[in-house]
């Protein structure tokens, strides 16, 4: 289990963590999301003992990273790609890092095989393109074969079937009850992934909750309405205290009424309907919605060209 508690981090006049409160349970991936100078990398990196918390804890099965024993056996991590020497090959530096933990040297090849890099095992990282980087540091990651994983952006530079591949890694560790704490900027992937979120603001707690209840609580349940009487329909739903957004000509997003009641209003107005049904709001609306007040950096939305 990872746990904050009033986590706290300052830089001279910036804060960068502020009274942070979560838990990370075993047998889940978590997603920790947040806009670009969130917290998030800060705090990550406070649970790996790699910055020192101005105020509060950070702690692993209730210890801090540096109380660990043996870390790497411990936790896993991913916080950045460039890890090791650029001219070191990937099989010589997981076999640095096995003998210097008491890891099984057959250990390596095992994970090299994992993340599917056999073949440039004796290749310099140096050579190595993102997506390779970043198998090889899930390869360290996963070296001590630990039951806390913390992944910071692990689909960068990974090609479809990569993404797949971690898609099914993370949901795999959870299944086998490890806690994995994973921070992504793909909403999609996440939304397809975590069991729950972690979302913070500016450095503060936006929300911990689960991954469905989430999207429904920010932007609420949808009715999909088909019909060639959008027009008619618009003032019916509007007239009834719905609120209606209509995409397109004969589709209308329908909140604040059940479906069931759209249908009896369609029958009694002599509506005709041709598709009724629920519709799941996507993450990546729910997250903007919100962490709408605390985005740091906003640009303009159109570009005029002169």
């Amino acid at each position: 289990m990872i746990e904050a508690v009033g986590l706290t981090k300052v830089f001279g006049r910036k804060v960068a963590v502020d009274d942070l409160d979560f838990v990370v349970r075993p047998g889940t991936v978590t997603g920790f999301l947040g806009p670009n100078g969130a917290g998030k990398s800060t705090t990550m990196r406070m649970v790996l003992g790699l910055d020192r918390p101005t105020a509060g804890t950070a702690t692993v099965n209730g210890r801090a990273y540096a109380e660990l024993h043996h870390p790497l056996r411990e936790v896993g991590a991913v916080l950045d790609t460039r890890i090791a020497h650029p001219r070191t090959t990937a099989r010589d530096h997981l076999r640095v890092l096995a003998v210097s933990h008491g890891i099984p040297v057959a250990r390596v090849d095992e994970v090299l095989d994992l993340v599917g890099l056999t073949e440039a095992a004796r290749e310099r990282i140096g050579k190595f393109s993102l997506g390779m980087r970043q198998r090889f540091g899930l390869a360290v990651a996963l070296l001590g074969d630990p039951p806390t994983l913390l992944f910071d952006e692990p689909l960068n530079g990974l090609d479809v079937a990569g993404v797949h591949w971690v898609r099914k890694l993370l949901r795999g560790f959870a299944d086998e009850g490890r806690t994995v704490l994973v921070s992504s900027h793909l909403m999609a992937e996440v939304q397809g992934t975590a069991d729950r979120l972690v979302v913070i603001g500016r450095g503060r707690l936006v929300a911990d909750a689960r991954t469905a209840d989430f999207i429904a609580d920010t932007v609420g349940v949808r009715v999909r309405v088909e019909t060639p009487d959008a027009r008619a329909f618009v003032d019916a739903l509007t007239a009834a205290g719905a609120d209606v957004d209509q995409v397109g000509t004969s589709v209308l997003l329908v909140s604040g009424m059940e479906r069931h009641a759209i249908g009896d209003l369609a029958a009694r107005a002599s509506l005709v309907v041709h598709g009724l049904a629920d519709e799941v709001a996507s993450l990546e609306e729910a997250f903007l919605d919100a962490t709408e007040s605390s985005v740091e950096f906003r640009g303009k939305p159109e570009w005029n060209h002169a």
